[in-house]
């Protein structure tokens, strides 16, 4: 998240570290100008997600994957809409294909059945291209 915060820093945005008691030795990087503290890790991902206007998802492991399938899942029940999601490179590709398998596998009357929900990004530019794009259609 270091260089997520540093880019906007250096693009003269306003950058927030959402944290949470649970993450006891976790601290914020230097290029954050307001903490927002939740108590537990399911508060601080609802805050993450009200608080965005955009989702980008690099490679990592299981809490990078609890924020794509909760983000995915909201966005495929309709539950959130308006804001864009990006997986950047191929790392989650087997996880949305095998999810994309059983979703576009039957009728159903939720998003990802209707069109692709998350866009996978090959480079930051495409990511970067991709955001503005439906941040400006919205």
């Amino acid at each position: 998240m270091e260089a997520v915060s540093r880019g906007a820093k250096e693009a003269s945005g306003k950058t927030y570290g959402v944290t949470a008691d649970f993450f006891k030795n976790a601290k914020l990087n230097a290029w954050i100008d307001l903490e927002v503290r939740m108590k537990t890790w399911e508060e601080r991902l609802f805050e993450l997600i009200r608080c965005a206007d955009a989702f980008v998802a690099c490679k990592g492991g299981t809490g990078t994957l609890v924020e794509l399938a909760v983000v995915w899942e909201m966005m495929n029940k309709s539950v959130m809409s308006g804001k864009p999601f990006a997986v950047l490179g191929d790392f989650w590709q087997p996880v949305l294909d095998r999810v994309r398998e059983v979703e576009l596998g039957h009728a159903t009357p939720w998003g990802e059945a209707n069109g692709r929900l998350v866009y996978v990004a090959t480079s930051p530019g495409d990511v970067a291209s991709h955001l503005s794009a439906k941040l400006r259609q919205a």
